[in-house]
């Protein structure tokens, strides 16, 4: 994963209640199982008039010209509610959003964030719309004002790393505990057949 230090970008608004996972990327868009493709899909209930031609929404806010390469968005309460659909922050992940500002978080939905790299941040949203915001995640502050984060999670972002990278960070002491019950209960370890 890419380290997330520093962010400044326009704040998308979309602030509405309880955004669930299937109008952020509904199941008729995942059309692969990789983590590619779903941008076109990000939002598409609500992002287009017509969505088999893709006609857009002007009235949408990723349609505004504005949102053009904006990297944040913002959502409303429970943010991410509905199903554990990773999709839903790898679609918001591809079509550019690198931050999420909501008012709250399903809970799956915030770690899959986490997982993946995107930083979901628990801050009332609503004044920042369509504003330049600078997040600095070392300081945890958006425009100078505290957010608040769990420590391993911010040291996962800060340092790029998924949860395989942050548990191989303790190998050495994992390698240590697996000698020490080998040597402990040795019965549980099947030892390869010459």
């Amino acid at each position: 994963m890419t380290p997330f230090t520093t962010l400044t970008s326009i704040a998308i608004p979309l602030l509405r209640d309880n955004v669930d996972t299937d109008t952020i990327i509904p199941s008729r868009e995942m059309r692969s199982t990789g983590r590619t493709g779903l941008a076109a899909g990000l939002f598409a209930p609500w992002r287009y008039l017509d969505v088999d031609s893709r006609l857009p929404d002007p009235d949408f806010p990723i349609n505004d010209p504005r949102a053009a390469g904006a990297q944040i968005l913002l959502g409303g309460d429970n943010f991410g509610c509905g199903s554990s659909r990773e999709h839903a922050v790898w679609a918001l992940a591809e079509w550019g959003i690198s931050a999420v500002i909501a008012a709250s978080f399903a809970p799956i939905f915030k770690a899959n964030c986490l997982r993946n790299g995107l930083l979901p941040i628990e801050f009332p949203p609503a004044a920042f719309a369509w504003h330049e915001l600078s997040i600095d995640l070392a300081a945890q502050t958006v425009n100078g004002h505290h957010f608040a984060i769990d420590p391993e999670a911010k040291t996962m972002l800060l340092e790029g790393l998924d949860v395989i990278a942050l548990t191989l960070q303790s190998h050495a002491v994992i390698d240590a505990w697996e000698a020490a019950d080998r040597k402990a209960r040795p019965w549980i370890y099947l030892e390869p057949h010459a």
